[in-house]
């Protein structure tokens, strides 16, 4: 088993495009690149801790490889958009990949280099490529939030 971590704005959101994923074993959303120890989803919010919100995604490499999940990263929210998606804009929903290895770190590179060489995209890849730091997990209730209401987020969503 493997872990992969991905910031690609709400981490509700980026849970649920992994979750569903064949050969990913477990997901949990969390905060991860700050400097505020143990922190909380408020003092997340006020961009004050450093901190992205993130997936870590638990997976098995036999199923699927690290370049699948890189790939459907890309496809699953503008890497464009500088600290923001959607609605959501600030440094905590800001596009980073954070790497636990430095195999990940190449295929993170090479492929942010094969997405920017696409032309899916009109403006330049604003994604971080950084060495994974220590995953603090958020709290429970935010735990496959969008699954345990069926798809729905509120107001929050777009």
């Amino acid at each position: 088993m493997e872990k992969a971590t991905f910031g690609a704005g709400c981490f509700w959101h980026v849970e649920e495009e992994f979750r569903s994923l064949d050969g990913v074993l477990a997901t949990a959303v969390g905060y991860c690149g700050g400097t505020t120890e143990n922190p909380s989803y408020g003092e997340v919010c006020s961009q004050m801790t450093g901190h992205a919100e993130v997936v870590e995604v638990t997976f098995d490499p036999g199923t699927v490889s690290y370049a699948a999940l890189l790939q459907h990263f890309w496809s699953c929210h503008d890497p464009t958009q500088l600290n923001r998606q959607g609605p959501d804009f600030g440094t905590n929903y800001r596009s980073v990949i954070f790497c636990h290895s430095v195999e990940q770190r190449q295929a993170a590179e090479r492929s942010l280099a094969e997405e920017e060489a696409s032309g899916r995209h009109r403006r330049p890849i604003v994604t971080e490529i950084r060495s994974a730091a220590t995953f603090w997990r958020a709290e429970e209730y935010h735990q496959q939030y969008l699954a345990k209401r069926n798809g729905g987020c509120g107001s929050h969503c777009p």
